[in-house]
């Protein structure tokens, strides 16, 4: 998984990101995070980068990538992550997700969230 490393040079937080990830390993980390824990889920410019057209990546990746977008976001929509940019140098970003407390509702909520990645049979192991 991501982890944060300290850049002594500036003292604050550098994003170590490790195999690109999709949206379900996304969730598989929001549903096992602590409060707390961080997750880098993307570096660079991720408006330009899921743009049909416009990114850097294949077509296959750029899907990837708009999918953990997308799972980043209904996390964040369903109150289990906070979501953050850092900035790593001009037009280029770390977006990292912030384990929150879990609420009464996440099992459900990441059943949903897991069903609407498009995998249904996961779903009803979540």
């Amino acid at each position: 998984m991501a982890r944060l490393q300290i850049d002594p040079m500036q003292g604050h937080p550098v994003p170590y990101v490790g195999e690109p990830v999709n949206d379900l390993a996304f969730l598989a980390w929001v549903a096992q995070a602590n409060v707390g824990e961080t997750f880098v889920y993307h570096r660079g410019f991720l408006g330009i980068d899921i743009g049909p057209g416009i990114s850097r990546f294949g077509e296959p990746d750029r899907q990837r990538l708009l999918g953990l977008a997308q799972a980043a976001l209904s996390a964040f929509e369903a109150d289990l992550v906070h979501l953050v940019q850092l900035r790593l140098e001009p037009d280029r970003f770390a977006y990292l997700a912030v384990a929150r407390r879990k609420p009464a509702h996440a099992p459900a909520a990441l059943a949903r969230l897991v069903a609407a990645s498009g995998q249904p049979d996961l779903a009803a192991a979540a």
